[in-house]
């Protein structure tokens, strides 16, 4: 007997309640099925009550869910990154399904973009995924992150199918980016002279069919504190160590003698009283961004308008930051059932703001004289505040004269917009072709005034404030230009299936042309009050011309897949730039990919392998990229001539510009080649909760520019031979992600982790030269590991005077007639009984680029209206050295740091230069002392950097929407959120990603924001 059919209607909504629109219904093994209505609700009528469900939605894991007799369904789907279908976007228009990928690849959707509080794009990536290495060496308003592609150098970016740079990457609002695909190998060929450091395709956000309008507002407010930045000594640690050093040395007049120091050390007598520069300089400061955006579509149109603003202070007091506002707006719509057109706008004005100061950089000289002022001097005459004093014999580090007031004003404008336009036709089934134009403009007014300014001493007995100095240089300074840029592309795109085939090609073309036309004016107001620059006081005005650039590139790709099963890929471009001379302007850049999908044979879906693996995919890909940023070469260097305006002399009375020949033409060098080979596998488990993947790279890169030596010119020719493509270098690593998504009752969480380790080695080397095997153990570059850090092995410190006299090492290279206990042993390596430079041995990795190894560990769990995610990203192998400020005994007359001064070796009795000698950490400290073997380049004081930090962590709240719904609201949500909030590192003091050796870089920000997101 058959049971008798029934009618089921239910609602399909996400983790949040949100009702999704256009969620796909079908009862299995039937054509029977529906899609969701505009509130999420659906009915399939006169169905058997038996009945099986798969319900499925774009960028959901597909459900399948059992009747039952059932007849009203409630139905959540849970969002999935991870789905083999996924559509990953590589790039002119070009999008493949996840599953059929023969190529490195890695994804990140907007969820988890958005989950940063950084202030730019890469700071939002960091340990996010696979094959991104990362460096935030510097954390000042509006900063970046350093981010490569497996350590290869700074990547292209393609932002909406363009084109373009680091700058415009950085400056999006991240919250409008749909998705982030990072092409991580070969398959970049098909940008073709600018990718062999691989491509990060941007995808903003465009709205989608069929769904209500939603308007969404997030906006937050922070707190910035400073992360890591090494507090100087107080003034009682300073003036100890100051005071032993003198003693140690044997002098008499003390700077601070004994009643001195007494009142120092209490610090109530007025002219004692010591000053703490670190507070006075730094402070906590305020973050705050607002976002509003509306999105939705119909069935012919979708579309997404965006406006935020972001403002990031400067924790340095009163000096200023970081402004920005940004605008995106998507439309596309189907004029036709075959004609498609598509408009897009991206438009910002960021703002940065501060003191002028003197110097290059503006925020040098606060972190400066947080140690260049000593603890014993005070920032104002006779602590009156209308009169700066001079606080060190640099003029600049006392900050209380680095205001608007007093010092003038820095402000640097960018007004930039991009706009996009395409069409899409179909001329026939499975045939189309496309178009697309964009412009971009990119304006610039830089205006800097630095005052002229008078420092003051107070006179005690007249009671009046003397001018102790007098800085009567001003300097007013404009810069003004724009970049322009016109890029369009072409292309005609085949996409059939036959049967278990499928073919997919696409041939096209692609015009850049840019333009960065700038003028530099600098004038010498006189007087402060007067901001405009008159044509009397202009003494230079500089055009640098239109600077223009070209490109053109054709391009193609193939792919073809069988069954699902068998997957190949040819790509293809032809490249010119406008860089190199006529012969070598054009190259080919071809590659190829291939994947086997094991899972879907028929061995494997028969055994019992199928129960565990979904699915399981070994792929591998070679191929050919260029790279015109060829280091050492400018464009038109193929050309000679002359130079215009290179110096000047006084020919007959007359002042004469000076020109000088641009040495021998370069016309044997044209762009870097880079051979990528990566061998990776996908793999999917236990129903799709466990993923990951594997990828073994290697990339040559060859034609690297050096110039031959074994050509002779006369020194009177005045010219060096010109550079060509010699050397090569090569990058080895591997990079890999697992992920486990599952459910628990009402708990829904994600735990996932991702690892990338990418070696630099440098290569072949035009016919090395060597006299002796230690001059090639020494300096020889071929075939091996790149900048490797050399230097002293420490082994140790000195425990007493009497292992000193008997030590059978001369360990400074004067007998050790300046060692003391607490001095730094070395090793002597080659057994010759003296430390020189021949006991130098590899000691670290490279300094100043992203480290070899980076890591990142994401969490996010969701039960009811709770959610809650963070990420723990790290790094390793890579080198800080410790040095100037941070090392050097007093520096340059200045500060050390809190935890070096008070934990070195030391007097029991600083006055006693005989007292017992209490063991530290540290040599003691000696004025005057920074050359001694103590401060030799050493593994003591270089550092091979490991850190963890808890980057980013977001707690949030979702109100039940019983609740809103009262208020016309359909979501509200609460949150707390952090960045930088804690880490572990094997550095003392200081924050392990700067570079600065001096440890004073603008340290990155520790984060605290409390934000709410509202939804219509």
């Amino acid at each position: 007997m058959f049971a008798q059919n029934i009618n089921v209607s239910g609602t399909v909504n996400d983790l949040n309640g949100e009702p999704l629109i256009g969620v796909t219904i079908q009862v299995r093994g039937t054509s029977v099925g529906t899609v969701t209505d505009f509130d999420g609700t659906f009915t399939l009528p006169n169905i058997s009550p038996n009945a099986t469900l798969e319900v499925s939605y774009v960028g959901m894991r597909t459900q399948v869910v059992n009747v039952n007799g059932q007849k009203t369904l409630k139905i959540v789907l849970v969002e999935d990154s991870e789905l083999l279908s996924e559509v990953v976007v590589t790039g002119f228009g070009l999008a493949q399904r996840k599953e059929s990928l023969t190529s490195a690849i890695s994804v990140i959707g907007a969820t988890d973009i958005s989950r940063s509080q950084a202030s730019t794009s890469s700071g939002a990536l960091v340990g996010k995924i696979p094959g991104i290495n990362s460096r935030q060496p510097d954390g000042r308003p509006g900063a970046s992150t350093d981010i490569q592609i497996r350590n290869m150098g700074t990547p292209l970016f393609v932002i909406d199918g363009i084109q373009s740079d680091q700058g415009q990457f950085n400056n999006i609002d991240f919250n409008d980016i749909e998705s982030i695909s990072v092409l991580k190998d070969a398959s970049a060929s098909i940008y073709g002279v600018r990718a062999a450091n691989g491509v990060i395709v941007v995808t903003t956000k465009k709205g989608t069919r069929n769904t209500k309008n939603t308007v969404t507002l997030n906006s937050y407010y922070g707190w910035q504190s400073l992360y890591a930045f090494p507090k100087p000594a107080t003034a009682a640690t300073y003036l100890t160590n100051y005071v032993q050093s003198e003693t140690v040395r044997g002098v008499t007049n003390y700077r601070y003698p004994k009643e001195e120091y007494q009142k120092w050390l209490q610090g109530t007598e007025k002219g004692y009283q010591p000053f703490d520069w670190y507070d006075f300089i730094w402070k906590t400061s305020p973050q705050t961004y607002v976002n509003g955006s509306v999105s939705g579509g119909s069935d012919k149109i979708n579309y997404y308008l965006s406006v935020g603003n972001l403002n990031q202070d400067a924790i340095i007091v009163n000096y200023g930051g970081f402004s920005r506002t940004n605008v995106q707006m998507n439309i596309n719509a189907n004029i036709t059932d075959r004609f498609k057109i598509g408009g897009g706008m991206n438009g910002r004005i960021e703002k940065r703001i501060n003191p002028g100061v003197p110097g290059v950089d503006d925020y040098w000289l606060p972190r400066f004289g947080t140690y260049r002022n000593l603890p014993t001097k005070r920032p104002f005459a006779n602590d009156n505040p209308k009169y700066p004093t001079l606080t060190s014999t640099e003029a600049g580090t006392n900050f209380a004269w680095l205001t608007y007031d007093l010092s003038g004003k820095f402000e640097n404008t960018w007004r930039v917009v991009q706009l996009n336009f395409d069409a899409e036709y179909e001329i026939f089934d499975g045939l189309k072709a496309r178009g697309m134009a964009s412009y971009y403009l990119a304006n610039q007014r830089l205006d800097n005034q630095e005052f002229t300014y008078k420092l003051y001493g107070y006179d005690e007995a007249t009671d009046t404030y003397p001018v102790i100095f007098e800085n009567t240089n001003p300097w007013r300074e404009r810069t003004q230009g724009y970049i322009e840029e016109v890029t369009s592309n072409i292309q005609l795109s085949y996409n059939k299936q036959f049967g278990d085939h499928s073919v997919a090609a696409v041939v096209g073309a692609e015009t850049i042309k840019r333009d960065t036309p700038s003028t530099w004016v600098h004038s010498i107001p006189t007087s402060n009050a007067l901001h405009l620059i008159d044509y009397e006081t202009m003494d230079t005005y500089n055009d640098d011309g239109n600077n223009t650039q070209a490109r053109l590139g054709y391009l193609g790709r193939f792919n073809y897949d069988y069954a699902n099963k068998y997957l190949i890929e040819l790509s293809a471009r032809y490249d010119g730039s406008w860089k190199f001379p006529p012969n070598h302007r054009w190259g080919f850049f071809p590659s190829a990919s291939v994947g086997w999908r094991i899972s879907e044979e028929n061995f494997w879906s028969e055994s019992k392998l199928a129960d565990i693996f979904n699915d399981l995919k070994i792929r591998g890909s070679y191929g050919l990229l260029g790279d015109d940023n060829v280091s050492g070469y400018n464009a038109f260097d193929y050309m000679g001539g002359y130079s215009y305006k290179n110096g000047g002399s006084v020919i007959d009375g007359k002042y004469t510009i000076g020109t000088v020949p641009r040495g021998l033409p370069v016309t044997t060098l044209s762009w870097i080649k880079a051979k990528i080979l990566d061998v990776g596998l996908d793999a999917s488990l236990i129903g799709g909760k466990l993923t990951g993947s594997f990828d073994f790279f290697r990339r040559l890169r060859t034609g690297l520019p050096a110039s031959k030596y074994d050509v002779l010119l006369p020194s009177e020719f005045g010219f060096s031979l010109p550079p060509e493509n010699l050397n090569s270098d090569a990058h080895v690593g591997y990079d890999m992600q697992l992920r486990w998504n599952s459910k628990v009752s009402d708990l829904t969480y994600s735990i996932g982790g991702n690892l990338t380790y990418s070696r630099f080695y440098d290569w072949e080397r035009y016919k090395p030269r060597f006299g002796n095997s230690w001059n090639v153990y020494r300096n020889s570059i071929h075939h091996r590991f790149g900048y490797l850090n050399w230097g002293l092995q420490a082994d140790g410190q000195f425990q007493s005077w009497e292992e000193i006299a008997t030590w059978p090492i001369d360990n400074d290279r004067q007998g050790n007639r300046t060692i003391r206990p607490g001095d730094i042993k070395y090793k002597d390596i080659n057994g010759d009984g003296v430390i020189n430079g021949m006991d130098e041995r590899p000691i670290g990795y490279r300094q100043d680029s992203t480290p070899i190894l980076n890591f990142g560990l994401n969490f996010a769990f969701q039960w009811r209206g709770f959610d809650l995610a963070f990420d723990l990203t790290g790094g390793g192998m890579n080198t800080w050295y410790q040095e100037w400020e941070q090392r050097n005994p007093f520096h340059d007359g200045g500060n050390n740091p809190q935890y070096y001064m008070e934990n070195t070796w030391h007097l029991a009795d600083i006055w006693d230069a005989n007292s017992e000698l209490i063991p530290g950490k540290y040599p003691m400290l000696l004025i005057g002392n920074s050359s001694h073997s103590n401060y030799w380049n050493s593994n003591f004081w270089k550092k091979n950097v490991r850190y963890i930090k808890l980057r980013n962590l977001e707690f949030g709240y979702t109100l039940p929407k019983s609740l809103v719904e009262r208020m016309a609201i359909s979501d509200v949500r609460f949150y707390v959120a952090g960045q930088n909030l804690f880490g572990l590192t094997n550095l003392i003091g200081v924050d392990p990603e700067i570079n600065d050796t001096n440890g004073l870089a603008y340290p990155t920000m520790r984060i605290v924001n409390v934000g709410i997101t509202l939804k219509f």
